[in-house]
């Protein structure tokens, strides 16, 4: 289910942008810093209201991950902020090192706290295919977080991430039977592996269209093709539409390959799961360990990664949501340069952000969400 929910939902994603990216190549020129700002608060919000817990303690998680965003350099001023003397805390906190100690290392001590571990006997390939009533359950979720994920992944962030997450907490929501989820519902699986690879194609979207990357990976697609003189933006598609048809056919070439080496080797990727907790939990703590410090080759980004770890353990023990604070990490320096430039435009005054039909419109929306929230909360 995972990978056929993969395959179409990156397939209609491809041809969602293929058909939105010329079109919103115009639009993008209407967007300017209070736009910007009032889609990223749009963003947030959205995630807090659709996670499956109460709206203020997604806030917080938000707020939290918004504070740390706001470690190291002022982008306007240059000046360091809460950096202690850090000289590799002068650049901010690393998302890596943050998300691999809330999503992996957390994972790892909730799962040792349960004790014990799953007996998993050698599957075969015609038991693991799905009925026909697991295929007719999974058909909406797979549209569903196809629908999400592109939508979550032209917000600026890591779409992948919060796709999957927020089309987990609409699954459930939605479900007649919630409890299900967690034990094997099959809506869990379709609608969130739909959603991350859906959100690949978004992303692709304010980069090819706007010329602005929305998480790490179109950011490094950004950089190599200005090492070529390439100058993404609204311009992009009618100056270089060589450029944007080759991506758009290497993505289908991409979801079929994907969908070829998927299936063949589902047994094979399920007897991973037959391997001692002893000596798989110690395997991924050195990976972690290994991949977080070589990308800076920082000891700094490894304690990082501890303390995050720490931090989700406790935050997910007390039914925290922790995605929200990967997105306020990544959207606070984007969120505050935008406010400020925002803030620079009008002299001072707040009134830009209701002035501007586009800004007035998205935190119009956004308020209406948090009202929304609120009022379930009270109830």
């Amino acid at each position: 289910v995972a990978a056929v929910g993969s395959f179409v939902a990156g397939t209609l994603s491809v041809v969602a942008l293929m058909l939105l990216a010329p079109p919103l190549a115009d639009f993008a020129l209407r967007f300017g810093p209070p736009e910007n700002f009032a889609l990223m608060v749009l963003g947030l919000l959205v995630l807090a209201y659709m996670s499956s817990g109460p709206m203020t303690r997604s806030l917080t998680m938000a707020a939290l991950g918004l504070l740390l965003g706001m470690v190291g350099m002022d982008t306007m001023t240059g000046l360091s902020r809460f950096d202690y003397e850090i000289s590799e805390l002068g650049d901010g906190i690393g998302i890596v090192p943050v998300a691999v100690g809330l999503f992996g290392i957390s994972e790892i001590l909730i799962s040792a706290s349960r004790g014990g571990g799953t007996v998993v006997r050698a599957p075969r390939l015609r038991e693991l295919m799905p009925n026909r009533e697991e295929w007719r359950a999974s058909a909406v979720p797979i549209g569903r977080g196809t629908v999400l994920g592109f939508l979550i992944g032209i917000i600026p962030g890591p779409g992948h991430v919060i796709s999957s997450f927020v089309s987990y907490s609409v699954e459930r929501r939605l479900s007649k039977h919630p409890e299900r989820f967690g034990n094997g519902a099959i809506e869990g699986v379709a609608g969130p592996e739909s959603a991350n690879n859906s959100a690949t194609s978004g992303a692709l979207v304010p980069m090819l269209a706007l010329g602005l990357p929305s998480g790490a990976v179109p950011a490094i697609m950004l950089a190599a093709m200005m090492i070529h003189g390439i100058a993404p933006g609204p311009l992009l598609i009618q100056e270089q539409p060589q450029l944007f048809w080759g991506v758009i056919a290497s993505m289908y070439v991409g979801n079929v390959m994907l969908l070829l080496l998927n299936l063949p080797f589902v047994g094979l990727f399920v007897n991973i799961l037959r391997i001692p907790y002893a000596y798989l939990y110690p395997s991924i703590l050195a990976f972690a360990t290994i991949g977080v410090y070589a990308v800076n080759n920082s000891v700094v980004d490894v304690w990082i990664m501890g303390a995050s770890g720490l931090v989700g353990y406790v935050l997910r023990k007390l039914d925290f949501e922790i995605a929200p604070i990967i997105l306020g990490l990544v959207l606070a320096p984007m969120l505050e340069l935008n406010f400020r430039q925002s803030l620079a435009m009008s002299a001072g005054s707040y009134g830009i952000f209701f002035t501007r039909p586009i800004a007035g419109v998205m935190l119009l929306i956004a308020i209406v969400l948090l009202v929304l929230g609120l009022r379930s909360i009270f109830r």
